[in-house]
This record gives C-alpha cells, sequence and structure tokens, in this order.
C-alpha cells in the first residue's frame, strides 16, 4: 500500500482545523448516505445517533435503491446502545438483521464485568473473551467523534460484527479535499492495513465536522467495492 503521509507541518494545521472545528462530540446525529456497488446505486442508508446522559443509541437502516429496489424488498436493521465513556463509546449490545429474514440475524451482549461477549447467530450461541476497546460494527463509525486528531496517525482497536472479534489497524493515508453532495470537503483518509486475501476498508473523516465518516469504501476479496457517501448530515 503507497501511503501518502502529510508532513508534519501539515497535519499539524489540519489538527488545528480539527480541534478548533470539533469541540465536543455531538448530542445528536442524522446521517443519510447512498451506497453504491461497483458503481451501481443499490441502498439508502439512513442513520441516527442520541446521546441520553452517559448512554447512547444507533440506529441504521438501509433500503434497496434504483432498479434493485424493483426486485428486491430486504430492509437492513441495525443497532448499537451502550454508554459514553472517557475514551469514546463502550457498546453494551448490537442486533443486526434482516426484517424479511429473522434468521439472518445477529446478536451481541457485551458483559463488560465479567470480559465475556456473547453472541447468537446461524442459530446458535456463543461466548468468547471480550477485548478491552471493542468496537462493534455500528459503534466503530461514531467512535472516531471521540478521538484526537493524534490517534488517527496509527489506529488499532477490535471490532465485532456479532460473529466474531477481529483486530483493525488503520493508517492515515493523508489529506484530501473531497466532492460530495454536501460540498467540497477536507477529508483524513484512512485505510485499513490488510493481506493480500483480506478484505479492504477505506475512510474519508469530515476534519471539520466532528470527524465524522463521509466516505466508506469496502475492498472485496474478489475483486467488488461497495461506497457509501454522504449526502445529508447534521448534527445537534
Amino acid at each position: 500500500m503507497n501511503l501518502r503521509f502529510p508532513s508534519a507541518l501539515a497535519f499539524a494545521a489540519l489538527a488545528a482545523t480539527v480541534m478548533a472545528a470539533g469541540d465536543a462530540p455531538p448530542d445528536s446525529v442524522k446521517a443519510n448516505y447512498d451506497v453504491y456497488k461497483d458503481g451501481l446505486h443499490v441502498a439508502v442508508m439512513q442513520e441516527s445517533y442520541e446521546r441520553n446522559g452517559a448512554k447512547y443509541h444507533i440506529v441504521s437502516e438501509s433500503n434497496p435503491a434504483g432498479l434493485l429496489a424493483l426486485f428486491i424488498r430486504t430492509k437492513i436493521n441495525a443497532e448499537s446502545s451502550g454508554s459514553i465513556m472517557p475514551a469514546g463509546l463502550q457498546p453494551d449490545h448490537l442486533a443486526y438483521g434482516r426484517l424479511d429474514d429473522p434468521s439472518k440475524n445477529v446478536g451481541a451482549a457485551f458483559d463488560w464485568n465479567a470480559q465475556l461477549l456473547h453472541m447468537t447467530f446461524d442459530g446458535r450461541n456463543e461466548t468468547v473473551p471480550l477485548v478491552p476497546g471493542t468496537q462493534d460494527r455500528v459503534s466503530v463509525m461514531y467512535q472516531f467523534m471521540f478521538l484526537d486528531p493524534d490517534q488517527l496517525k496509527l489506529l488499532a482497536f477490535p471490532m465485532t460484527n456479532g460473529k466474531k472479534i477481529e483486530h483493525y489497524r488503520y493508517e492515515l493515508v493523508g489529506q484530501e479535499q473531497l466532492d460530495t453532495p454536501l460540498g467540497k470537503l477536507t477529508t483524513l483518509h484512512l485505510a485499513k492495513q490488510r493481506e493480500r486475501d483480506e478484505n479492504g476498508i477505506e475512510v474519508w473523516l469530515a476534519a471539520d465536522r466532528h470527524l465524522f465518516p463521509v466516505k466508506v469504501l469496502f475492498l472485496e476479496k474478489d475483486g467488488s467495492k461497495i461506497e457509501q457517501v454522504i449526502t445529508q448530515l447534521e448534527f445537534k
């Protein structure tokens, strides 16, 4: 991977921009994305994040779009809830599934006291050791709002999709100007370190909008690409 790291001076200037614009994480977020598979518009995603005291709740819903909506009626719903700690989000529960097929549902319960993760998927239950700092597939994209810019240079954390825990490492590719439906945005581009046989993930965080992900690119092992691009974003 050819990473284009910004100079120390450029990163310091960008970090100052992030800190000046970021302040405290917002109490609520509403975000909409268009989702593309190999360039074809296949879904719209609507998300909401709400903070209530020291607790949070995130809901993400995806619906087919474009020509796909004529043939597929599947709605995907994902929810994450938990606590807000000094280091950011600490999930307690994850639920993910297709509303038309409960057999595809996945759930995870985080027992931080016992340091155990209880997972339900494919009709069975499994329990594994819970690694400190673990995020779930929904909370992970909102955790960036709680990070300092310096943490983005090399970011490592465990993440669960409700079936297993994987260890992710992201490196800062560089600062990029990104054209979006919201206009031109200054972003920090992160890329997941991976082996040849692993899926890839790249994330673009808006520097002046609480380090919120405004573009995410999933690179599948078979060469296909899934891209989600922000279309609406509101903070309160």
